[in-house]
């Protein structure tokens, strides 16, 4: 695969201007109502236990503790390690929030290829509906881009019917250049291992920032050349690839930026959660105070909205 060169400057500059646009304020409160549904609602931490999985699973399907009209949907997913998949998947049965868990070595991705892959089939086994594994930035960065690719497209192939994130780190990779190129290198791999014999399915695949462990995670000019990889790969295939920033969005201000920036490099049809998603589950709190801000014409308490 060839290489693509991104213009730097243009990438900055483009990506400032999606800070620019002005909402009124139904349009804005659309768009948290949008986000909220839109997140992955994670914890990874060395200190996780069942019970805090459980009350992350409880925030998950009621962000808010009481009932706004129109009612706040619930998250788009849960995302936890592959000891707490089941944990989860028993909270939310019957409930429209998926299971997603890392895998593959997370965060580092520094572990033989077959202890990753059995990571991700006891994950898959426990009933995870989503995998989102890290890119082996040692390979990649020193210039073992075959390797990178087999690996995505076996883990891929370990699945089976869960979705992939594939997280490139991209605070790790150096330039623009390289998360481009990553990000064109992961897509093609992971459609190259369909699941079934139909082909790829549009949001199949994601392409993801960062684990959130290491900065800089995600930001503007980073997700707008990985939105322009997934566009030029729909051009050419007709295939949708999803989207998650991760790492560092922590406000409603910021949410809607990243929206209206999809919105016109990917339009309006990735803006869903089976396509977009946003790594970031202290960006629930502030997306629940905006909108008991605008039912209470007043900023909402520490108390008002249950911290993630």
């Amino acid at each position: 695969m060839r290489p693509r060169t991104v213009d730097p400057v243009m990438a900055h500059r483009r990506a400032a201007e999606f800070t620019t646009r002005s909402m009124k304020t139904s349009t804005k409160a659309f768009g948290i109502r949008l986000a909220i549904s839109m997140v992955d609602l994670t914890t990874l931490e060395g200190a996780d236990t069942p019970e805090k999985v459980r009350s992350l699973c409880d925030r998950g399907m009621r962000p808010l503790p009481r009932e706004l009209d129109p009612p706040i949907p619930p998250v788009a997913a849960v995302c936890v390690y592959p000891s707490m998949v089941r944990t989860a998947k028993d909270r939310l049965e019957g409930v429209p929030v998926k299971v997603a868990s890392v895998a593959t070595a997370f965060p580092s991705g520094q572990t033989p290829i077959d202890t990753r892959l059995a990571e991700v089939a006891a994950a898959v086994e426990a009933g995870a509906d989503e995998i989102d594994m890290v890119i082996n930035r040692g390979a990649f960065l020193s210039g073992q881009y075959d390797v990178v690719q087999s690996e995505i497209a076996a883990i891929k192939r370990a699945c089976g019917p869960a979705h992939l994130k594939i997280i490139l780190e991209t605070g790790e990779l150096g330039t623009l250049d390289q998360i481009r190129f990553a990000s064109d290198l992961a897509i093609e791999a992971a459609t190259s291992a369909p699941a079934s014999d139909s082909g790829i399915e549009d949001g199949e695949v994601f392409i993801k920032t960062s684990t959130g462990k290491i900065s800089p995670a995600a930001t503007m000019p980073v997700v707008l050349v990985m939105l322009e990889a997934i566009r030029d790969h729909f051009d050419s295939t007709g295939v949708r690839i999803g989207m998650k920033p991760a790492g560092g969005i922590r406000t409603s201000k910021s949410a809607l930026h990243y929206l209206v920036m999809v919105q016109e490099t990917l339009g309006t049809d990735w803006l869903r959660p089976s396509l977009f998603r946003f790594g970031a589950s202290s960006l629930l709190d502030d997306l629940g105070r905006q909108l008991l801000r605008a039912e209470n014409r007043r900023y909402s308490g520490t108390g008002d909205v249950p911290r993630s």
